[in-house]
């Protein structure tokens, strides 16, 4: 899998990480220590209620851009890159001409809910469930395969063009790797067994596309790119471009990057991202774990030819969007920042319970009809009870994630009681939210000294492959912690607001009625 001893130039391994709302670029050293960043924000489309977009060429512009910053502020070239990783936001799909290499239509965004109907039609009799035994998945709005049918079913011509064999189709990762290797001069249309798990179309025992659920989608398998693992050498960058020759050597979706660099290894083992979403995930080791609990099976990650390991998944649509919500769309608060302070201005909520169920409510739920409520509001209440509701709300939602965890690794008789929680993300900066988080889970939260663990987890994928480093021992030995939360809070009173939590969700659900459209 790895190459011969590297140059004693190679000192380096970048890391693109095409987000939900921005592309970055990051370059690490040997011992997974961050050197330098290049970021830019795209835009956020949103052409309808319920609809999400982003313009892929502006994502691939600012990739360029990210790297360009990157390299520049840390004064290296790509002489001294020993690989490229690529990690994304998951589930985005992108369909493109591959003769031109533009983009038939704006990437659809994971959050987008117009594919419900599309949903329910594939589902017919047999409901969410239909494919959920060979992929892993329920029918949902979440995932790509329905996104990719929407697009060739609305827009003109697409799908002649399909047929025709001109279309191809790619998450983040797959498009930017394309443009990376050349595009229409020779691109590489590939993804990783990580992001094909979130398309609806892999079988998640052979890691091969399913043709029948392909059909059943009108999607030819000609528009679908070979699924590889996670670690291992699939192009080089191209001949004009900074990374000339650089070996583009790891994929892996967002989150399973994140489990990656967070060091998972062991079966049991989970961690928790707070970003735009926030997401669990828990190693459940070499055989697929199909939840009964309203959770994910997903790939957790694969090394060249090395078994998969997998892992169920808790996926919650809306945490740091909500504290954006509060800024933007309320003018609560000036900057994300200020939640800490507004929050433990407060004693507590003041009954208060806000569920940002903007985008219907994902695991363990997956309640397309929800939408978001703010409950228990008295004339006592005021913007410091609502910012702090808000903020709780993350970890409540990760505590229903975590509950149906330990259901389905109990029921699968893989049941390892969780002992600690690994944390990582933009949000794990609010030590008020990850001292509530450990109180409600009742198990410490631990955040490591670097927090940029997705970007870090695809460049060690890279990493792997070209013997820049060993394998999972570097990646372990090269994690440290920086800060743990001990539970403190009376459990009587854990289990008192978990209940009103409850409630305040089901005051979300049926909110949407069959003559309303959804978006």
């Amino acid at each position: 899998m790895a190459e011969k001893q590297l140059p004693e130039r190679k000192k380096y391994v970048l890391s693109i990480d095409q987000g939900t709302t921005s592309s970055r670029a990051i370059l690490f050293d040997k011992k997974g220590t961050l050197v330098s960043v290049g970021q830019l924000e795209h835009e956020q489309i949103f052409p309808k209620a319920g609809w999400v977009e982003h313009d892929p060429l502006e994502i691939w512009k600012n990739v360029r851009q990210a790297v360009g910053q990157c390299l520049t502020e840390a004064e290296v070239n790509h002489h001294e890159i020993a690989a490229v990783g690529i990690t994304n936001q998951r589930e985005t799909t992108v369909v493109w001409d591959k003769n031109t290499g533009e983009p038939i239509y704006n990437a659809i965004v994971w959050q987008d809910t117009r594919t419900q109907k599309i949903c329910e039609e594939l589902g017919g009799s047999e409901g969410k469930g239909k494919y959920h035994d060979i992929v892993g998945l329920n029918l949902a709005t979440y995932f790509a395969g329905p996104k990719v049918k929407w697009i060739l079913d609305n827009v003109e011509g697409a799908r002649e063009k399909a047929e025709a064999g001109d279309l191809l189709f790619g998450t983040t990762d797959t498009w930017v790797l394309w443009n990376l290797t050349g595009g229409v001069e020779g691109g590489v249309h590939v993804t990783d067994v990580t992001n094909a798990s979130r398309t609806m179309l892999m079988n998640i025992r052979t890691l091969e596309w399913d043709e029948n659920i392909a059909a059943d989608m009108g999607i030819p398998m000609s528009m679908l790119p070979e699924i590889k693992s996670s670690s291992e050498i699939y192009g080089k960058g191209r001949a004009k471009g900074l990374l000339n020759g650089t070996p583009i050597a790891g994929i892996l979706g967002d989150q399973q990057a994140a489990t990656f660099g967070q060091a998972c290894f062991e079966t049991g083992q989970a961690k928790n991202t707070y970003g735009t979403g926030n997401f669990m995930l828990m190693n459940t080791g070499e055989e697929p774990v199909i939840s009964e609990n309203g959770l994910l099976t997903t790939v957790a990650y694969k090394l060249g030819d090395a078994k998969p390991v997998y892992a169920l998944e808790g996926s919650v649509a809306v945490s740091g969007s909500l504290i954006q919500w509060l800024r933007d769309n309320l003018k609560m608060i000036d900057n994300a920042a200020d939640s800490e302070e507004l929050a433990t201005s407060v004693e507590d909520s003041g009954g208060c319970y806000v569920v940002p169920a903007f985008s219907g409510l994902f695991a363990p739920h997956w309640r397309e009809d929800a939408r978001g409520v703010i409950v228990g509001l008295t004339r006592y209440v005021n913007r410091a009870h609502i910012v702090r509701a808000a903020l709780e709300a993350t970890a409540w939602q990760t505590r229903e994630v975590l509950d149906a965890m330990n259901a389905d690794a109990t029921a699968a008789g893989t049941g390892v009681e969780l002992s600690e929680m690994r944390v990582d993300g933009g949000m794990t900066a609010n030590e008020f939210l990850m001292q509530f988080q450990a109180d409600i889970l009742g198990v410490p939260v631990i955040r490591p000294k670097i927090i940029e663990t997705t970007a870090l987890g695809a460049a060690y994928a890279a990493g792997i492959a070209v013997g820049f480093w060993d394998g999972e021992q570097d990646v372990i030995d090269n994690w440290s912690e920086d800060k743990r939360w001990e539970p403190s809070m009376d459990s009587e009173k854990v289990d008192s607001q978990y209940r009103n939590w409850k409630k305040a969700v089901s005051k979300t659900l049926d909110w949407v009625d069959e003559d309303v459209e959804v978006g």
